[in-house]
């Protein structure tokens, strides 16, 4: 998985489904996350805690009018972080990515990831 130059490839953890995350939740710190909504649209987020974060997405009980007017499906990737300013970097750094890279990152497609990292084109889509 492509990191963030100087951040720790041990942090990247890919999620399938809500069952991997369940275990984060009591762990100090912070997590980014990538959670995939109803539409297809990926929504960035950051949160102390994943199992009460995406519970409050699926229930639409979220501050972000993105999940409560798209729906929530699932969180497809999250990686932890030992503060909420690091978390905040990575999320920021999250959301000026394609929905491509997101997607790569989000599925652990590392050889995709770095091809779309070197593309120069924003738009083009995975191969399936």
């Amino acid at each position: 998985i492509l990191l963030a130059r100087g951040e720790c490839p041990e942090r990247a953890r890919r999620v399938e489904g809500l069952s991997l995350t369940l275990t984060d939740s009591g762990s100090k710190g912070y997590y980014t996350y990538i959670a995939e909504l109803k539409n297809g649209q990926l929504y960035v987020g950051v949160t102390d805690n994943l199992k009460r974060r995406s519970t409050d997405h699926a229930a639409g009980k979220t501050s972000t009018r993105t999940s409560r007017v798209f729906g929530f499906r699932q969180i497809i990737y999250s990686e932890p972080h030992p503060d909420k300013t690091s978390a905040l970097k990575r999320e920021r750094q999250l959301k000026g990515w394609t929905h491509a890279k997101k997607k790569a990152l989000a599925s652990g497609r590392v050889q995709l990831l770095k091809r779309l990292a070197r593309s120069k084109h924003h738009d083009h889509s995975p191969p399936e």
